[in-house]
């Protein structure tokens, strides 16, 4: 099994940063495709960021892209997303989310994740 455990939420201005980190135990976890979602009160839990096991493909929502950076750190159990440029509209709940079947590739869709951590707030303030 693996367990998935975010932080470094907190509240920021329009304009500021952020970085959030994802730390795993359990099974191998190094193999496993990484993402991002995020949920907004009263909205759907939405694709945010992914990358593959190696570090090779990662995939953006249009909504964050050149803004947010996500990556592993040299210990693989690590995963980061660097959000930077924020706006109102990132406030949300995010979710470290693990795919263990899409190894080459990485998925939008939330079903296709198999572990999940407990998320962590963001408010960006305008």
């Amino acid at each position: 099994q693996v367990q998935l455990v975010e932080s470094g939420g907190g509240s920021v201005q329009a304009g500021g940063s952020l970085r959030l980190s994802c730390a795993a135990t359990g099974r191998t976890f190094s193999s496993y495709t990484m993402g991002w979602f995020r949920q907004a009160p009263g909205k759907e839990r939405v694709f945010v960021a992914g990358i593959t096991w190696t570090g090779g493909s990662t995939s953006y929502a249009d909504s964050v892209k050149c803004r947010f950076n996500i990556s592993r750190g040299n210990v693989k159990n690590l995963v980061y997303l660097q959000m930077n440029s924020q706006k109102p509209e990132d406030t949300a709940v995010y979710y470290c989310a693990a795919d263990r079947n899409h190894m080459g590739a990485v998925a939008t869709a939330s079903h296709e994740y198999d572990y999940w951590g407990q998320g962590t707030q963001v408010t960006v303030s305008s």
